[in-house]
C-alpha cells in the first residue's frame, strides 16, 4: 500500500511514520510512504531521522493547501493519512486565520484531490476538542460538535467537510477523533513537554486556573495503533473515537511529572486561565474496541516515566526548539 501521509514531520505523524516503517502497526506490512508537510514551527525533520534512510519513504517539503502539488502528489497512492493541522489552542486564541486556512482549506485541496483520483481511503485525524466540554459522562460518535475555540472550530469544520465528501462523492473518508496525547517527539510548548523541559531545565511551570482541568490521556503508540486499525477496517462515513482510558486532573498530571523530574511542589505555580478552556473530555471508546479490537497498550505512569526519560536523553532534539519558542514570545512581546 502506498499511502501520502500529511504533517508526517510533526509529532503523532512521524510517530505513525516511524512505526509503520518498523512494522509496528496492525495490518500495514507492505507500505511505502510519501510524507508531506510544510515544516512550519512544530513540523521538524528530525523526527524522522530514526527512519530517514529507509527506501521506503519519501518526504516533499510542502503545503498542503497547494492545490498543483497536491494534485501531483497523489497518482499512484492508496491513501492519505491526514494530519497536517494546526493545533495549539492558545496561539489559536492569538489568531485564528491560519488554523483556518490549514485545517479547512488545506483539508478541502486535499479531499478535492482525493476525490479526482479515486483513492481507496481517505483517514482525517481529528480531536475531542470539537465537542466542547462534558461535564459527566463520555462523548459518542453520534454526539453534536460544540467547539469552543479558533482551533476546535477549525477542526470541526474540516471534519464535516471530510464527511461531507464520503456522502457528496462517495469518497472513502473515516474520521478519527483522539483524546491528549503524549510521549516522545511532542514539540515543548504542550503541557507535558513545556512542564518536563522546564523542570529539567531547573524552571518553575505554570498550570493554568485552579488545575481542575480534566483530560484522558493517550500514548501516541496507542493512537498510532488505532489509526492503523482505522485505516485497515473503518467503515466509510465513520467517525473513531480513540482514547487511553485515563481521566487525570492537571493538578494530578503536574504532581506526576514533579514526582517524575525529581522537583517539588514549590516549582509549580498557577497562572490565570485560558479563555473559553474547556473543564472535562472524555471519549466512549466503545466503538472502535467492539468493531476492530482497539485497546490502549500503554499503562499512564509507565507512560509517562518513559516520556520523561526520553526527554532526559534527547536534550539535543528539544534544546534547539526551546531556544526558538523563547526567541518567538520575546518578538511577539516587542
Amino acid at each position: 500500500m502506498r499511502i501520502l501521509v500529511t504533517g508526517g514531520a510533526g509529532f503523532i505523524g512521524s510517530c505513525f511514520v516511524r512505526m509503520a516503517l518498523r512494522g509496528k502497526l496492525p495490518g500495514l506490512h507492505d507500505v511505502r510512504l510519501t510524507v508531506l508537510d510544510a515544516l512550519t514551527y512544530s513540523g521538524n525533520r528530525a523526527n524522522l531521522s530514526p527512519v530517514a534512510d529507509d527506501p521506503r519513504l519519501a518526504f516533499v517539503h510542502g503545503d498542503i493547501c497547494d492545490a498543483d502539488l497536491v494534485d501531483a502528489l497523489l497518482p499512484g497512492h492508496d491513501a492519505v493519512v491526514h494530519f497536517a493541522a494546526e493545533t495549539h489552542v492558545d496561539r489559536s486564541i492569538d489568531g485564528g486565520a491560519a488554523f483556518v486556512r490549514t485545517n479547512v482549506l488545506g483539508s478541502t485541496v486535499l479531499l478535492e484531490a482525493a476525490t479526482r483520483h479515486g483513492l481507496r481511503r481517505f483517514l482525517h485525524v481529528s480531536t475531542d476538542e470539537v465537542y466542547g466540554s462534558i461535564d459527566v459522562g463520555s462523548w459518542k460518535e453520534h454526539f453534536p460538535a460544540s467547539p469552543n475555540s479558533p482551533y476546535s472550530a477549525s477542526k470541526a469544520g474540516s471534519d464535516l467537510l471530510a464527511l461531507a465528501y464520503h456522502r457528496t462523492h462517495e469518497l472513502p473518508v473515516v474520521v478519527t477523533r483522539c483524546s491528549n496525547n503524549y510521549g516522545p517527539y511532542q514539540f515543548p510548548e504542550k503541557i507535558i513537554p513545556l512542564f518536563v523541559t522546564n523542570l529539567l531545565e531547573g524552571r518553575t511551570v505554570p498550570l493554568y486556573g485552579d488545575g481542575g482541568n480534566v483530560r484522558d490521556w493517550l500514548h501516541v503508540h496507542d493512537h498510532c495503533r488505532g489509526l492503523a486499525l482505522v485505516l485497515a477496517g473503518g467503515r466509510p462515513g465513520q467517525i473513531y473515537h480513540i482514547g487511553g482510558g485515563v481521566e487525570t486532573t492537571n493538578n494530578q498530571l503536574a504532581d506526576m511529572l514533579l514526582e517524575a523530574c525529581g522537583a517539588g511542589r514549590d516549582r509549580l505555580r498557577y497562572v490565570p486561565d485560558r479563555k473559553g478552556h474547556d473543564r472535562r473530555y472524555s471519549l466512549d471508546i466503545t466503538k472502535i474496541s467492539t468493531e476492530l479490537g482497539y485497546r490502549p497498550l500503554v499503562p499512564f505512569r509507565a507512560g509517562i516515566l518513559a516520556t520523561v526519560e526520553w526527554y532526559r536523553a534527547n536534550r539535543p532534539w528539544w534544546e534547539p526548539l526551546r531556544r526558538r519558542m523563547e526567541q518567538e514570545m520575546t518578538l511577539t512581546a516587542h
